[in-house]
């Protein structure tokens, strides 16, 4: 059947070799152009173009345009070919692949991505503050650890001390026992007796050695107590050593990432508008032109809250806080001359008489949760989900902080941040 309409086939080889021969001839005629550097057909006017180049450039693509009919006609001779088979035709296919190719990567590189904002480098060192503040609080955590794990190895140390002076004592008391029966020669008591000049004597040393062997027997089973108390000492010495070093690794970790997080805020920072800038360092929220802008740092105009603390407590603690105003934020610091968040807080409970823990995930929990409608002076108030930052409420919807590095302790309002809850130490 095939054979019987060979006219037909004859005849669609001989259209799609007329539609390969317009479309290739298009094609190559564009991709010759651009590969000698010619202005394309439509260019500048006859007049412009030097007769010599115009000739040289139609008689290039007349030879191009040889070679891709001939590729054409080897097709149509063998109908079982691809017409893309023809070396010439591949290589005027891959020039017009590699143009296009061309066109498009410089199309994407002249589509820049515009420069962030002045909002959108604010979000970003917020990001990071936040970021180092969180490390900051492991970096508290971690150190309170260590803290514990050095006094609990010094009290060890300590112990070790005294229990080896006790053991010095017991091992001389059995050195004195070890001498004395070298002294009396082992000598059986019958013999002692038989060579004693006085009966009574003999039986009254008989009995001062017979106290003398319980005192003995004591003073061995003091010694080995006192060997065996000496060894457990040293092996929680050795455990809290392990656990001490395990701590500083991690201070210094999360030491690193502190470093790491505030270089990545000083960055972007020197981005900003001078304005904008201070803005930041001073510590308000919404940059210069924001409607929500912190209370100036300073103790002579810091407002006082009109509500009363509930407690005496609470009140030392909240006087404590606004004798801190305009203190530099320093992470890791705790007073006097300088505060992170959390070390505030605990500074300010201490000045009360109260101990609160150095972290702002265990401060939450060390006393009762109440409500932000409860809100009272003195209470500890938490933000962002991962607890990573806490104020000291003072009233009127008003709290006193440490920012970040750069901002001193100052007040703020408490909506200026996630909430994430509170808690009333006493």
């Amino acid at each position: 059947m095939i054979t019987g309409h060979r006219p037909l086939i004859d005849f669609i080889h001989y259209r799609s070799s007329v539609f390969w021969s317009v479309t290739l001839r298009n094609s190559v005629l564009a991709q010759t152009a651009a590969v000698l550097a010619l202005p394309p057909r439509d260019g500048p006017p006859p007049g412009t173009v030097r007769r010599g180049h115009r000739a040289r450039r139609a008689g290039q693509e007349q030879q191009v345009w040889k070679e891709v009919t001939a590729g054409v006609a080897a097709a149509h001779r063998k109908p079982r070919q691809h017409p893309l088979t023809s070396s010439t035709v591949r290589t005027a296919a891959g020039l017009a692949l590699a143009g296009a190719a061309t066109a498009t990567v410089l199309d994407g590189t002249a589509q820049a991505a515009p420069p962030p904002s002045t909002a959108q480098l604010r979000s970003q060192v917020d990001r990071y503050y936040q970021e180092a503040e969180e490390a900051t609080e492991r970096y508290n955590g971690a150190k309170e650890k260590a803290d514990r794990a050095e006094a609990a190895l010094e009290e060890l140390r300590d112990r070790a001390a005294r229990r080896t002076e006790r053991l010095n004592a017991a091992r001389n008391a059995l050195g004195s026992y070890a001498t004395a029966q070298y002294r009396e020669g082992g000598m059986p008591p019958s013999v002692q007796l038989m060579l004693s000049s006085s009966p009574g004597q003999y039986l009254e040393r008989a009995s001062l050695a017979h106290q003398a062997g319980s005192r003995q027997a004591v003073a061995v089973s003091r010694y080995e107590r006192e060997v065996r108390e000496i060894r457990e000492v040293r092996t929680a010495a050795d455990a809290r050593l392990a656990e001490l070093k395990h701590e500083q690794a991690g201070l210094a970790r999360h030491k690193r990432t502190v470093e790491g997080k505030l270089a990545e805020a000083r960055r972007v920072l020197a981005e900003l508008p001078d304005e904008e800038r201070a803005a930041v360092e001073r510590g308000d929220v919404s940059g210069a032109a924001g409607a929500v802008t912190a209370v100036r740092a300073d103790r002579s105009a810091a407002p006082r809250g009109s509500m009363q603390a509930p407690t005496e407590r609470a009140a030392r603690a909240v006087a404590f806080a606004y004798s801190a105003l305009g203190k530099p934020y320093v992470w890791g610091a705790t007073g006097p001359a300088a505060f992170d968040c959390s070390g505030l807080t605990q500074a300010a409970w201490q000045a009360a008489g109260v101990s609160l823990p150095r972290t702002t995930y265990t401060q939450i929990n060390a006393g009762r949760r109440i409500s932000r409608s409860a809100l009272a002076p003195g209470d500890l108030v938490f933000f962002y989900s991962g607890i990573s930052h806490v104020g000291l409420y003072v009233g009127g919807g008003q709290m006193i902080h440490a920012p970040h590095p750069g901002a001193p302790v100052r007040v703020a309002p408490v909506d200026e941040m996630p909430f994430a809850g509170a808690s009333r130490p006493v």
